[in-house]
């Protein structure tokens, strides 16, 4: 250290001055780069991450007040066997059921020999706001602006 200040000494008013300026700006260079800058990009960094934090959020609780809709909105349990319910519906809707057969698992298995198909698509859905599904279904065209269908239905839940 006494080395360097003697160095220092033997320099002029000029140079003394000139290396004073180069190590404010050296040291002002070092705490720009090693402290400032790396400091504002971890808080840019950090607002960024937060900023998808608040929209992933927001994404969680639309989505968890979708589901609760549903689950408020859910049918009643069908009253009675699945068969007697998609009979006095079918009935209700003006289709007559050609057939009308219990299959495994709790599904009935129908056949309409002739219906228009936007009053089937609606009864259908009709039949899935009261809590019955459709497992499989077949349509095929009468050629006289009717179908006939063949479907399997099941209760929600099954």
């Amino acid at each position: 250290m006494a080395g360097l200040k003697t160095w220092f000494d033997a320099r002029s008013l000029r140079e003394k001055r000139l290396i004073l300026v180069m190590g404010a700006l050296a040291i002002l260079t070092l705490v720009w780069g090693g402290i400032i800058r790396p400091v504002t990009d971890g808080l840019s960094s950090a607002r960024e991450r937060y900023a998808g934090a608040v929209v992933r959020l927001g994404n969680t609780q639309a989505r968890v007040a979708a589901v609760q809709a549903l689950q408020q909105n859910r049918p009643a349990a069908l009253s009675g066997p699945l068969e007697a319910n998609v009979r006095t519906r079918a009935e209700q809707a003006g289709f007559p059921l050609s057939a009308a057969t219990p299959v495994d698992n709790g599904r009935v298995q129908i056949a309409i020999n002739s219906a228009r198909p936007a009053a089937l698509l609606s009864w259908i859905a009709d039949l899935e706001g009261a809590g019955i599904l459709v497992d499989t279904l077949n349509v095929t065209d009468n050629g006289d602006k009717t179908v006939a269908v063949q479907m399997t239905l099941k209760a929600r839940g099954q």
